[in-house]
């Protein structure tokens, strides 16, 4: 199948194909980019004191020889409660991984090929509510007949933003956000016609 066009009432009226492009893309291309970018969002704030970090533990403990026990020569060690934390987690690690721009595109065209071959990529005119209002709104989304959509629009207004905002199930973005993690993440996506366009052209 390829992406159904919709009417000003959000109702089916033709459907066009995919270019060629869109087709024959490895799944790994996606997994990669999905990655990364859950890797991006981690607030890597997991952190821990070693035996040099934590407080007290100037004074040797007991007698090197004598007492009968192993040696100690710190409180600071690990095997002492409220000692310093052995192999811990520390926030200076990077867990941003690297995917190219090539890669992304190619991630974006098999998340939306994907879309396509279920029946859940959709193309309009223009996304637009100019009154502002959920209820507007919700029956844009209610006419699709969807668990959830992401609406893509080439310039996003306040008042789209304002009558969608409300509605747990509809997400708004400009064509500039669009990736393939949320094209892969939504079960449904509409997308004006003009964006549509630029990503035909740049995919070629």
């Amino acid at each position: 199948m390829g992406a159904i066009v919709l009417n000003e009432k959000f109702e089916k009226a033709s459907e066009v194909e995919l270019p060629q492009s869109f087709s024959g893309i490895n799944q790994h291309n996606l997994y990669l980019y999905v990655k990364s970018y859950q890797a991006a969002l981690r607030a890597n704030t997991a952190s821990t004191k070693t035996r040099a970090e934590v407080r007290g533990g100037g004074k040797k403990p007991w007698a090197q020889k004598g007492k009968g026990g192993a040696r100690a020569g710190s409180r600071r060690s690990p095997i002492f409660v409220g000692g310093g934390q052995a192999f811990g987690s520390n926030n200076n690690r990077n867990y941003n991984q690297k995917v190219n721009k090539k890669q992304k595109k190619l991630a974006l065209k098999f998340a939306l090929d994907a879309l396509a071959q279920e029946g859940k990529l959709f193309l309009v005119e223009t996304i637009e509510i100019s009154s502002g209002k959920t209820k507007d709104a919700a029956a844009v989304f209610n006419a699709l007949k969807q668990r959830d959509v992401l609406f893509v629009k080439s310039l996003l207004d306040e008042n789209t933003f304002m009558a969608f905002r409300n509605i747990q199930s509809a997400y708004v973005i400009e064509e500039n956000e669009l990736n393939a993690y949320l094209a892969a993440a939504y079960r449904c996506v509409v997308i004006e016609k003009a964006v549509w366009d630029n990503l035909v052209r740049e995919a070629e």
